[in-house]
């Protein structure tokens, strides 16, 4: 190897800044005092990158309390480097107000961000901006964390293409720069991905241009320009997750509105989101209260031998098949744990004898049902997995006024419940859920469904913004359409028409119709020319377009199989996608197990080289 070695990390959000975290935890011990030179690209500064940057409005908001998010390790996280503690966000936020931390350069002089961090509480909701600050303030120390061999440095900019042999140098070419940089091993962790429209997105897309439409297709609803939206007509909104949250803040708050007494006061320049989904309802609200007691002993039912055994079984992995039983019975043990050691009164028999029974049942059988009947006697105590993931099977109204009301009171009593200590086993399913998913990734990709059904339970709005969307359902600013929801085109009038199974027969019509999800991830149409050209210059893709790695090193697998020795990837898009690139503190990260072993494999190739060339 001549000169110094290099590696190149094409991303510098929080996956870009985590594994950087990880190489200064690392380095002393795996690579010793060698140098080490690390380009950084990216057009969004290092640490909050595009989805987290400063540049945004202030009134979007982290789903997350301030001390359910760090970007450090502790001693739940299953890795084989050290752990370096620091602290969650409220900590950090308190240190800062008290004087023991300094922000981060450039970031000091925005008094509404200061009046924030004196405000903050640790079960308050950050606004994006405040993390943005945060994750640049865990870059910047994480980069002084490095030893003193090991320099950084940012290009502002976008990476178009890497190239190169499997077994030597790689380049990396970037956006308005003649030469590329040449490199020993090169990262992608770019984030969420834009895309090339899906056919029925085309679709809509011309048919909205022919008629004079507006059709917004799926974004990250930040980047969207919304001024295009008119006010007070009729808009269609498809998607009623955290991008449709986003998308209410600013189309109403945004636009001027505010809340007064718990009530909307439209400033007028607000349309009307007629909004619907295939489940027809909000994800559900985050749990407004603290865990106490004895928690589950998690992993139970589907722990690393059971998914170390479903990758040995030799054949392709059915998520209904061979996972789904196990993670209804983990999630079920969670919550059964949970009721008989914190409201025993609400069940017959004892724990011991019916953990010795649930244990013993097989989970694709008729037993644990049957169990579960005779010793828990309200069927509001019981784990219904299937019904929550179908809220409004079975309801309609006869028209959507009628729908109003009753969506406000399942929206109402979904907020009183996520919110009463009472209910405590739905904390515990969410513990489970997070068991669960640091399992899965393991499994690669298992289709959409599973991360949609995460997120609907474990990842949905802050309480205060489903008293908001109540507010703006009793203004008429917001419309709920209902569950099947469906999409139509009239030609003859030029409008857009949606309906629901909620709503039988009825129809609602509008100019503007609003896509509010993410792209899905797909390496065949995603709008990332680096992306591209790896699935040209061999990359596999999964059956949902997701780019396959090696679970144990993040290595970019080959459609011959092959893991290439010099390129990794970590992120949504790829097969050992996280719930997030940052997580609540002491709940095992597996987006931080992941950078480690990134991390420490791409510090081994760079040592042995280093050695054997030097």
């Amino acid at each position: 190897m001549s000169g110094t070695p290099t590696l190149v990390v094409i991303g510098a959000g929080p996956r870009g800044t985590g594994l950087i975290e990880r190489i200064a935890a690392n380095a002393p011990t795996l690579y010793g005092d060698r140098p080490l030179t690390i380009h950084l690209v990216d057009p969004y500064p290092p640490g909050g990158g595009r989805i987290w940057r400063h540049d945004q409005s202030p009134l979007l908001w982290m789903n997350s309390m301030a001390e359910d998010v760090t970007m450090f390790t502790d001693d739940t996280v299953r890795q084989e480097g050290p752990t370096r503690p620091g602290p969650a966000l409220h900590t950090w936020a308190a240190d800062i107000r008290d004087g023991r931390l300094d922000l981060p350069d450039g970031t000091g002089a925005d008094p509404g961000l200061l009046d924030e961090i004196k405000a903050l509480e640790g079960t308050g909701f950050p606004s994006r901006r405040l993390q943005s600050v945060y994750l640049r303030w865990v870059y910047e120390q994480s980069v002084a964390a490095l030893p003193e061999g090991i320099t950084v440095h940012w290009h502002r900019g976008s990476a178009l293409r890497v190239s190169g042999p499997r077994e030597g140098r790689q380049r990396v070419w970037l956006a308005g720069r003649g030469s590329p940089l040449l490199t020993d091993a090169v990262v992608v962790t770019i984030g969420h991905l834009e895309a090339e429209p899906e056919p029925e997105q085309v679709r809509l897309a011309d048919f909205a241009d022919r008629h004079g439409l507006l059709h917004l297709p799926p974004d990250f609803t930040a980047d969207t320009d919304l001024t295009a939206v008119p006010a007070g007509e009729p808009v269609v909104v498809r998607g009623f997750g955290l991008a449709f949250v986003d998308l209410m803040v600013l189309l109403t708050e945004g636009r001027g509105g505010r809340y007064e007494d718990g009530e909307y006061v439209p400033s007028g320049r607000e349309p009307v989101l007629h909004v619907g989904s295939r489940r027809g309802v909000p994800y559900h609200s985050k749990i407004g209260y603290t865990w106490d007691g004895e928690r589950p002993p998690l992993p139970r039912f589907l722990g690393p031998e059971r998914t170390e055994a479903l990758l040995a079984a030799g054949r392709p992995v059915d998520f209904r098949r061979d996972v789904w039983p196990h993670v209804d019975k983990e999630l079920g043990y969670a919550h059964y744990h949970r009721l008989f050691t914190a409201h025993p009164e609400r069940t017959t028999g004892d724990w011991a004898g019916f953990e010795a029974k649930y244990t013993a049942a097989d989970p694709t059988g008729s037993e644990l049902a049957a169990l579960v009947a005779a010793t828990v006697p309200d069927p509001a105590d019981r784990l219904d997995l299937e019904a929550l993931d179908h809220p409004l099977d079975g309801v309609r109204h006869p028209s959507f006024d009628a729908l109003q009301e009753g969506l406000r009171g399942y929206i109402t009593a979904d907020l009183e419940r996520r919110h009463d200590p009472g209910h405590s086993p739905d904390l515990a399913v969410f513990l489970g859920l997070l068991s669960v998913y640091g399992q899965l990734i393991r499994l690669g990709d298992l289709g959409g469904w599973w991360h949609g059904f995460f997120s609907y339970l474990a990842s949905g709005p802050p309480g205060p913004r489903l008293h908001q969307l109540l507010a703006l359902s009793r203004a008429g600013v917001v419309r709920f359409l209902g569950a099947g929801m469906t999409v139509e085109t009239d030609e003859r009038r030029g409008l857009f028409l949606a309906g629901s199974a909620t709503v039988p027969g009825q129809r609602i019509a509008a100019r503007t119709l609003v896509e509010a999800r993410l792209p899905d991830p797909t390496l065949e149409r995603t709008r990332s020319p680096l992306l591209q050209e790896l699935y040209e210059d061999g990359a596999a893709t999964t059956a949902t377009g997701l780019l396959p790695v090696a679970p144990d090193s993040g290595r970019i697998l080959g459609r011959d199989g092959r893991p290439h020795p010099r390129r990794f990837a970590l992120g949504p898009f790829t097969t050992a996608r996280a719930g997030g690139a940052f997580t609540r503190p002491r709940t095992g990260g597996p987006a931080f197990r992941q950078n480690d072993a990134t991390a420490r494999t791409a510090l081994t190739l760079l040592r042995d080289l280093a050695c054997t060339e030097g």
